[in-house]
C-alpha cells in the first residue's frame, strides 16, 4: 500500500506547491488534491493548467493519490431540485476530466444524501427517492468515467445514505462497472459499525481508502481525532485490507485543528501510517 495525504491536511490557504513540499519532507508519497469552485484547482482548470499542477506535485517527488471534493455537499446528485442535481453531475464529469488529465485513477463522489446533520438547514429527502437518484445518476456517469479510464469512488459519509457495506455493496454492483467502486472511509464508519468488515464486504470492489481515527465517546464531528487517538482497530483494518488484496493508497483525511505549528499535524500523520502500515522505515507495505 502507498501512503497518501489529502490537501485538506494543511493549513487553509496553503498552496499546492508548498502542500506538496511539506508532504515529500514528512516522508508520504502521495498528495490527494481537491477541486473546488474556483482558485488553483476549480471548475475553471482546463486540462493544461491541470497538466502543470501534475508537474508541480511530480516535480515534487509525489504522485497525485487522488481527487476529492467538497462541492457534492452544496450540489447532490439526489437533490429534489433537478438544477441542484444537473450540477451534481457536471462537477463529477470536470472531477473525472481533470482526474485525467492530472494521471489519477480514481476519484471521490458522494453520490448524494437523505439529510446531513452538520450542515444547517440541509434538504431532506426521502431514502427510496434519493437512492433511485443516486443509482440513475452514476449509473448514466459510469459511462464517462470508463471513457476517461478513471473511476469513480463512492464515498462513505454522514449522509444518512448507503449505512451499511451490504447496501454499498449492492449499490456498486447494481450499477455494474467496473469504473464504479468504493472510496472507503475508514474512519467515517466508526459511528456505526467496523470497517473491518466493510473492507472483507467490499473486497474488490475498493478503489481508494481513506484513513482517520475517530472516538465513539467524543460523538459528532468532534470525535474525530488523531491517528491512532481514537477507537478504530487499525491492526485489524490493515489485515482485511492484505486479505482483499488491496494495493493501492491509504490516504490521511486530517483536520488541521493545531493551533500553533499546524504543519506538525502533517509529519505526526505519517509517523502514525508509519506504524499503522508497520513499515521500519521507508518503503511500501
Amino acid at each position: 500500500m502507498k501512503k497518501g495525504i489529502n490537501i485538506w491536511s494543511f493549513r487553509e490557504g496553503t498552496t499546492i506547491a508548498e502542500s506538496a513540499r511539506l508532504a515529500k519532507a514528512a516522508g508520504f508519497e502521495g498528495i490527494e488534491l481537491s477541486l473546488n469552485e474556483d482558485g488553483e484547482l476549480g471548475l475553471q482548470t482546463t486540462d493544461k493548467e491541470a497538466g502543470q499542477i501534475r508537474r508541480v506535485v511530480e516535480d515534487a517527488g509525489l504522485e497525485i493519490a487522488g481527487l476529492a471534493t467538497g462541492l457534492y455537499w452544496t450540489y447532490s446528485m439526489t437533490s429534489n431540485e433537478e438544477s441542484n442535481r444537473t450540477k451534481a453531475a457536471d462537477i463529477c464529469k470536470k472531477q473525472l476530466e481533470l482526474a485525467a488529465a492530472l494521471g489519477v485513477d480514481a476519484i471521490l463522489v458522494i453520490p448524494g444524501a437523505v439529510g446531513v446533520d452538520f450542515i444547517p438547514g440541509s434538504e431532506v429527502v426521502p431514502y427510496d427517492k434519493a437512492y433511485d437518484r443516486a443509482l440513475e445518476a452514476i449509473s448514466k456517469l459510469s459511462a464517462e468515467a470508463e471513457k476517461a479510464g478513471v473511476s469513480i469512488g463512492i464515498e462513505n459519509v454522514w449522509n444518512k445514505f448507503l449505512l451499511s457495506p451490504l447496501e454499498m455493496r449492492g449499490f456498486l454492483d447494481a450499477i455494474h462497472s467496473p469504473y464504479v467502486g468504493s472510496y472507503l472511509d475508514i474512519g467515517n464508519v466508526l459511528y456505526a459499525g467496523y470497517p473491518e468488515h466493510w473492507v472483507r464486504i467490499l473486497g474488490s470492489r475498493i478503489k481508494k481508502v481513506h484513513f482517520k481515527d475517530y472516538r465513539r465517546e467524543a460523538g459528532g464531528l468532534h470525535g474525530f481525532v488523531d491517528l491512532l487517538a481514537g477507537n478504530v482497530d487499525y491492526p485489524a483494518v490493515v489485515a482485511a485490507l492484505h486479505e482483499v488484496g488491496y494495493t493501492n493508497y491509504v490516504t490521511a483525511e486530517m483536520i488541521p485543528h493545531y493551533e500553533h505549528h499546524s504543519e506538525q499535524i502533517i509529519f505526526n500523520t505519517s509517523a502514525a501510517m508509519d506504524a499503522i502500515l508497520g513499515r521500519g522505515g521507508a518503503g511500501r507495505c
